[in-house]
């Protein structure tokens, strides 16, 4: 039909617009002093005066925008199961523009993340009797008793990892936590775009939801955290985390709130939980700090016994009386 056909093609631009946008970011701020959520004003002035910054935050701007076509035709479960393929593009463009690589162990796991969001896009197929629905708006009461909760915890779980990495003597977070508590932010973010678009085009009944002031909010905190998170920890293991954190959190809550109904089919709710469970338990098992750089020995300064030249033993002139 014409309407998904838009919606999945919005979602594909808008999976391309967030992998250009983090890969872009990252690659900016490897170039920037050191930056941190201490100092967020002085963050600001660093990102806004780098012009490869501010591309990727425009492709990242527009990939939001692409978000409200996606939501206003696709079921929210739809639709994030179409969000988490861009994952391969962001690990490609990763590979390509910034030269990270992943480990054996975390290749498994977003091939798992991956297999168990292609178990959730299967559950999604429309079988005529058992149809999935479009949400459109929902309770305010009951966005705010969701997102509030969901953003102190995304607050916390942050401010946590920002104490454990101040200890000199920790391995290095590999971002899996930084992951977590940003993709909590971007999840509250998500349903607030999945709000605007059953709310639009009406404006003043968009400025009288919740959902603008948690834009405002998500976008202020996300934009300071992530940042930060992005120049110490790898694009290619922070925004996987973070993707899956989002899409579980956005399709789960989001379809609750705003009342879109899971399918009554047995194999196709069998194939959404599986692929939910199975995603929640890759992303708990992934690494939490990265492997420490291999430790070259250091050149010895004594060369072996057998390898020093011979010197014969001179006796010793006797000593006169």
């Amino acid at each position: 039909m014409p309407a998904v056909a838009w919606g999945v093609g919005a979602a594909l631009l808008a999976n391309t617009l967030y992998s250009v946008g983090f890969v872009l970011e990252k690659r900016a701020l490897t170039r920037l002093p050191e930056v941190s959520v201490r100092r967020p004003a002085q963050l600001l002035r660093h990102v806004v005066t780098s012009p490869l910054w501010l591309a990727g935050s425009i492709a990242l701007a527009s990939g939001f925008g692409a978000q409200l076509v996606v939501y206003r035709t696709l079921p929210i479960a739809a639709a994030q199961g179409i969000f988490i393929t861009g994952l391969v593009l962001l690990l490609l463009l990763s590979s390509r523009m910034l030269g990270e690589r992943t480990s054996a162990r975390e290749r498994y796991a977003i091939a798992a993340i991956l297999l168990a969001l292609l178990m959730v896009v299967l559950s999604l197929r429309d079988t005529g009797h058992d149809r999935d629905t479009v949400g459109g708006a929902a309770p305010a009461p009951l966005i705010l008793t969701v997102c509030l909760p969901s953003l102190a915890a995304g607050l916390y779980l942050y401010a946590a990892a920002e104490r454990r990495a101040g200890h000199r003597h920790r391995r290095p977070a590999s971002g899996v936590e930084y992951g977590v508590a940003v993709g909590l932010l971007y999840g509250v973010s998500s349903l607030a775009i999945k709000g605007v678009s059953g709310v639009l085009p009406d404006i003043p009944a968009v400025l009288r939801s919740p959902y603008p002031y948690l834009l405002l909010c998500t976008g202020a905190f996300g934009l300071v955290m992530s940042q930060a998170a992005l120049q110490r920890c790898r694009a290619s293991l922070i925004v996987p985390v973070c993707t899956t954190v989002t899409c579980l959190f956005t399709a789960v809550l989001g379809t609750l709130a705003f009342g879109e109904s899971l399918p009554s089919e047995p194999l196709r709710l069998g194939l959404r939980v599986a692929g939910t469970v199975l995603a929640v338990a890759v992303l708990l098992l992934m690494p939490k700090h990265d492997a420490p750089p291999p430790v070259s020995p250091a050149p010895s300064t004594s060369a072996p016994r057998e390898l020093l030249p011979h010197v014969p033993h001179e006796p010793e002139e006797p000593h006169e009386p």
